[in-house]
């Protein structure tokens, strides 16, 4: 079985777009041609696999799992492996042989490892290596007015997921991500990003200050991150009003480590620095996730509030601007963008 094999996942996701070959420089085209969308929700707990490959015609494979609601998402191409935050079971749980698995349009899976079930309200998950760190929303001391959340910090052996310690933080969370060692996460209910710098340094259970902190103007809360260090590229995602469906957007933040460095303290990034995509057309009402492909500037989008999974590919000006790509998907919580 190639379930490690990209040959196997491009053969198995692209459901017949492509032909494939065990040729050498057959595979070598076609894994420069694999591109998948990963996604999680949390109307039924499934994984979407979407082929964005072709922007123009996507084709798209369910996995049926266990799970009731899931958040956070993430594929380890290395290990074909999805591991995605249960929402119902509050722990993370992985799915392997994904490549075989998604070869039927709607394939039924069990998860072949899981991790305690330790989280009370699991939202994005980043990796580092062997390290998988979830981020959960709940309050984490009981007083409604005291701004904290927790860091779960899981550690991968083989078939399982051991918790190694749990960081408390001084902000609210939902969406994070690693630039090197260091944890970059949304400060939830405000426009600010915080970053915990080399954040696995710290192994114990305790509580976290952010090494740094800075509003971005002309977001009004923000939930979703991504990062790309090929194009140097931050974007973040604002949900405004999590009551309406019409006033999210998302910022593109180019040259972002230079940016966020010449930023003090507690500063503010300035809009003039980012490219802010909002508006009636954009269909963006609560973007809670978002993954990037950098070489083609391609934005995708969980959109909770209205269903659907959006990708935008016409950016560079940003405003008021159509989806290029534009799929239901009920309660829409998580994206995770890979490529072979």
């Amino acid at each position: 079985m190639k379930t490690i094999k990209t040959l196997a996942l491009t053969c198995a996701i692209a459901v017949g777009l492509v032909s494939c070959s065990d040729n050498d420089n057959n595979d070598s085209i076609i894994q420069n041609e694999t591109k998948v969308l990963f996604t999680s929700n949390n109307a039924d707990g499934n994984v979407n696999v979407y082929n964005v490959t072709n922007i123009n015609s996507v084709m798209k494979s369910t996995l049926e799992t266990s799970a009731t609601a899931a958040d956070g998402i993430y594929y380890d191409g290395s290990e074909d492996l999805i591991v995605q935050a249960s929402r119902s079971t509050l722990g993370l749980e992985g799915y392997a042989g994904v490549s075989i698995m998604s070869s039927a349009i709607n394939a039924t899976v069990t998860a072949s490892i899981m991790s305690g079930l330790n989280m009370s309200s699991p939202r994005e998950v980043a990796v580092n290596g062997d390290f998988y760190v979830v981020a959960d929303n709940a309050d984490a001391d009981g007083i409604d007015i005291t701004k904290d959340g927790r860091l779960f910090i899981y550690t991968k052996s083989g078939s399982n997921f051991t918790l190694r310690n749990i960081i408390t933080t001084d902000i609210k969370l939902w969406g994070i991500t690693f630039i090197g060692n260091d944890l970059y996460a949304v400060a939830d209910t405000t426009n600010e990003l915080a970053v915990y710098s080399n954040f696995l340094n710290n192994t114990s259970t305790t509580t976290l200050t952010a090494s740094k902190q800075i509003a971005i103007e002309g977001i009004v809360r923000t939930h979703g991150l991504t990062y790309d260090s090929m194009t140097d590229t931050m974007i973040l995602t604002d949900i405004g009003d999590a009551d309406s469906g019409t006033d999210g957007g998302f910022h593109v933040i180019e040259n972002f480590n230079s940016k966020f460095n010449n930023t003090a303290n507690g500063a503010t990034l300035a809009v003039n620095q980012q490219t802010r995509v909002a508006g009636s057309n954009t269909v963006l009402g609560n973007p809670v996730d978002v993954a990037y492909d950098g070489s083609t500037k391609t934005v995708f989008i969980a959109e909770a509030k209205n269903g659907k999974i959006l990708a935008f590919n016409n950016i560079n000006t940003g405003g008021n601007i159509t989806p290029v790509y534009s799929a239901d998907l009920a309660a829409a919580s998580a994206v995770y963008f890979y490529k072979e």
